[in-house]
């Protein structure tokens, strides 16, 4: 979660703390729209891994649990 903040603060200039609220927005935002495993590897990722790396840890969550997006991403 704090590299995706870092990123957030880095892309827009915004302070730590409003990347902080920006970010927490979107992940509400895509846990209400995702299908719900994968919502459910987004609320996993967001709740305790400080400092992993947001966009691959959170795609790799999400490809274990879709069967890699049918070739996107990576998966197979």
């Amino acid at each position: 979660m704090e590299e995706l903040v870092n990123r957030v603060s880095e892309k827009t200039g915004l302070p730590q703390e409003q990347a902080q609220s920006a970010a927490n927005a979107v992940i509400e935002f895509l846990k209400e729209r995702l299908p719900a495993p994968v919502g459910a590897a987004l609320s996993s990722f967001t709740g305790g891994s400080e400092g992993g790396d947001a966009t691959g840890g959170l795609m790799g969550q999400a490809q274990n649990l879709t069967g890699g997006f049918g070739g996107f991403g990576g998966g197979n």
